[in-house]
């Protein structure tokens, strides 16, 4: 399997179930991944994070591999411009609860 089906056939639940599987050290049932199960899902989650995933966390891999590491205020911008294109949430007065 070449890197684009690979990343073709990821969905986002199991992205999150290797990146889990990552970072405990086990698959969701308890089991412990191998070296090398550790291995591939290490570079599997470093893909897709690269390729698919547009991530807001402080640091990243870039598309070309590289490491991203995002400044204090680029988070608080990112944070706004995120807040500013969300509805706004519901909000009431103290008489209305």
């Amino acid at each position: 399997m070449n890197v684009e089906q690979l990343l073709a056939a990821m969905t986002p639940d199991v992205y999150e179930r290797l990146r889990q599987a990552v970072e405990t050290g086990k698959w969701p049932d308890g089991k412990v991944l191998s070296d090398e199960q550790k291995e591939n899902c290490l570079q599997a989650v470093l893909l897709y994070q690269a390729r698919v995933a547009q991530s807001n966390e402080h640091m990243t891999v870039g598309e070309s591999g590289e490491i991203i590491h995002k400044s204090k205020s680029e988070l608080r911008r990112e944070l706004r411009e995120s807040q500013s294109n969300e509805q706004s949430i519901a909000r009431f007065k103290q008489d209305d609860i």
